[in-house]
């Protein structure tokens, strides 16, 4: 646990744990659980998936939940990833510059958890990126931001620039899926309003698949 007060709470979320609870009496041990325990008021506010590790916020009560997530709607809450993704993604830019995927996400329902990317479908999608350097053999270290909040959107959007990211057993192929161990994705950086004061704050995680 990074941070907790009377209406937040900020966790740092290890790969490989729910967020929240999953169906079926295996998949109740997850994050929130095990904040509830010790805070009983902790209420969710947003997710991370499964395979992803890092910055996580949770609300004191349901005031805070409200507020918070009225942030988020109102994109007053800025996110931060970083990745370890297939390929030279600095190819042809200026090094630090960042760029954009424009792309919809829709549900492959048939394959559902998945999401696909199918012209003239889907919900708006935004992410910016930027590469931070090499990371190896034809791979890359990307800083990610995401300006809508889709499931799956770093992982898919990505997969369609030609990038996955390495470790992931949802969206990577052959190599790149058995490259780690993990899927390489970890929220790094968290900024928001307090939901009682109003004043920003920000919180930092550094990816543990990166050395230092």
């Amino acid at each position: 646990m990074l941070h907790a007060d009377d209406a937040l709470i900020v966790v740092d979320k290890p790969a490989g744990l729910l967020a929240v609870p999953g169906r079926g009496p295996d998949k109740q041990d997850c994050l929130s659980a095990r904040i509830q325990r010790q805070f009983a008021d902790a209420l969710v506010v947003h997710r991370l998936d499964m395979a992803t590790s890092g910055l996580m916020l949770m609300a004191r009560g349901p005031l805070a939940q409200r507020r918070l997530g009225a942030a988020f709607e109102q994109r007053e809450v800025h996110k931060r990833y970083q990745a370890i993704v297939q390929g030279a993604a600095a190819t042809g830019r200026p090094p630090g510059d960042w760029a954009q995927i424009d792309l919809p996400i829709l549900l492959d329902w048939p394959q559902r958890p998945r999401r696909v990317i199918l012209p003239g479908q889907g919900q708006p999608s935004l992410t910016r990126w930027r590469v931070l350097g090499p990371a190896g053999p034809d791979c890359s270290h990307l800083e990610l931001e995401p300006v809508t909040g889709r499931s799956h959107q770093l992982r898919v959007h990505l997969l369609a620039i030609g990038h996955p990211i390495l470790g992931d057993p949802l969206y990577a192929l052959g190599d790149s899926a058995q490259a780690a161990g993990r899927l390489l994705l970890h929220a790094t950086q968290l900024d928001l309003p307090h939901p009682q004061t109003g004043e920003r704050m920000t919180f930092h995680s550094a990816p543990p698949f990166v050395a230092p």
